[in-house]
Parts: C-alpha cells; sequence; structure tokens
C-alpha cells in the first residue's frame, strides 16, 4: 500500500482554535489589515472585500471571498457590501475557470458550527473548482486530499488574471 501525505491540513487540525475574546479580530480581519499578501495568501482586493486561498484547502484552487467587516453572517453587511462580496465570487468563479479550467464549482456559505463554518465571526463565501472525477477514496478513506500545485504558484496565477479584471 502506498503511503500519502497532505502535511498542510494536520497544521490547522492541530492548531488551537480558543474563541474570540470580546473586540478581537478574525484570521480574515488580520489578514485584511496585513500588507504581505502573497505569504497570506490573498488574490485580490477591492473595495469592500478580498479573495484569499484557503491554506488548507479541499481542492486546488480552493477560494475564500471575505468581506473586510467582521460579522457572522449575510445580516450584517450593507446592500453595497452583500453585491460587492457577489460580484467578486463571480470574478474568482470566472479566474479560476482560466487558470484551472474545472469541469464544475462548489459556491456556499456554512454559516453557524452545525453548519460546519470553521470561522463563525466571519462570513465568507467558499468557490471550490471541481473537476469530474476528482472525488475519490482519499478524503473518504485516508481523511487527505492530494493537490497538484503549490498554493503560492495558484495564488501568483489568479492575481495575474483577476489584475486583468480589476474593476
Amino acid at each position: 500500500m502506498d503511503t500519502l501525505h497532505a502535511p498542510w491540513r494536520i497544521e490547522y487540525i492541530l492548531a488551537p482554535k480558543p474563541p474570540l475574546s470580546d473586540g478581537e479580530a478574525s484570521i480574515f480581519t488580520q489578514i485584511a489589515q496585513s500588507s504581505d499578501d502573497v505569504a497570506n495568501l490573498v488574490i485580490v482586493r477591492d473595495r469592500t472585500c478580498y479573495a484569499v486561498l484557503n491554506r488548507y484547502p479541499y481542492t486546488g484552487g480552493h477560494i475564500l471571498v471575505v468581506p473586510y467587516k467582521q460579522t457572522p453572517d449575510l445580516h450584517g453587511l450593507t446592500e453595497a457590501e452583500l453585491a460587492d462580496l457577489f460580484k467578486l465570487t463571480r470574478r474568482c468563479q470566472t479566474a479560476l475557470t482560466k487558470v484551472m479550467r474545472p469541469d464544475g464549482f462548489n459556491l456556499g456559505l456554512n454559516l453557524g458550527k452545525c453548519a460546519g463554518a470553521g470561522i463563525l465571526e466571519h462570513v465568507h463565501v467558499h468557490v471550490v473548482p471541481r473537476w469530474n472525477g476528482d472525488t475519490n477514496f482519499m478524503p473518504v478513506v485516508a481523511n487527505a486530499t492530494v493537490v497538484p500545485e503549490a498554493l503560492l504558484d495558484i495564488a501568483a496565477k489568479l492575481r495575474a488574471v483577476l489584475a486583468e479584471t480589476a474593476v
């Protein structure tokens, strides 16, 4: 039997995740306030939101579209922020189509712990490219995924494409 490793996932799995204290910024707010987009895997910044590659993806190219405003759900966003969030989601889907040529996408939000939200305090949209046949035994049996391209390389390609379509 071959042994396959997904070492980037264990960092997230084992990392302590204490609840935020009052007034503490979420990881997404910390990334939003940082100027190191390359280290944080930020691929584009817009007026009210930004997009970042998921550091612990289930599939290559998994993007998170995040409003700068820290709010646990869509009700905390203005109409303009909500529109910007979904316009950037669409731009990211378009960029992924150009860069990675997926056969489809999963787009979604996980609101609340029971819905699978990993960062409860900061709403974000998942843009997950999918390919025919990409669901296999790895996530089910081995609890691992195979991401065929380095995150920094994917981020650089997506940054370039998104820069072409800046609004």
